[in-house]
């Protein structure tokens, strides 16, 4: 079984969206707006991109990175692997056409039967929608959380608030850099 790993930039209070600047959010860019750069602290993306094998993407963030990143020599390893876009509304000749092999699909059950598949890790960057109904639904097993020391209030969240039983988690990776920030890496206990 692949491991089905969601990655994000996070505030305190859980808040995910528009961490690199895009449009419509009132503290669109709080990543690099807010708090002072480290390097270090963004290691975790290289390691993402070197032991991933496929992105999985909701359509809204589909739509975001797949004009951008193609030409982003610091993802050529993410632009190479193969992508799944999971939407009811997408149409394949809406699917971008220099971003490699991309496939849509249309249920949380095919995103079950792709972790069913052969390979190695599936990466779930972006996409806070999808992102709440796959940890509803039992199927990421693993959050790396970059953890930004701010408040943003209101904004999309990562997890939902779903009335559901616990979902224990199990720290398996964590540092805390000059800046404030948290990397917290969690394991899902089964």
């Amino acid at each position: 079984m692949r491991t089905l790993i969601s990655t994000a930039f996070m505030s305190l209070d859980g808040v995910v969206e528009a961490p690199g600047g895009e449009s419509g959010y009132r503290n669109s860019g709080w990543t690099f707006k807010d708090v002072e750069f480290v390097p270090e602290a963004y290691a975790i993306k290289g390691q993402e991109q070197k032991e991933s094998t496929a992105i999985l993407l909701g359509r809204v963030s589909y739509e975001a990175f797949s004009p951008v990143w193609p030409d982003m020599e610091e993802f050529a390893d993410y632009n190479a692997m193969p992508k799944y876009v999971v939407s009811t509304t997408l149409a394949e000749d809406r699917l971008t056409a220099n971003w490699g092999e991309t496939t849509i699909l249309r249920s949380l059950d095919q995103v079950a039967a792709l972790k069913e598949t052969e390979g190695g890790p599936i990466i779930v960057h972006g996409s806070a929608s999808l992102n709440q109904s796959l940890s509803d639904a039992g199927l990421i097993d693993r959050y790396h959380l970059l953890v930004f020391p701010l408040l943003l209030g209101a904004g999309k969240r990562l997890f939902s608030t779903t009335d559901k039983d616990t979902q224990k988690l199990k720290l398996v990776e964590h540092e805390v850099y000059a800046n404030g920030l948290q990397k917290n890496v969690f394991d899902v206990v089964r």
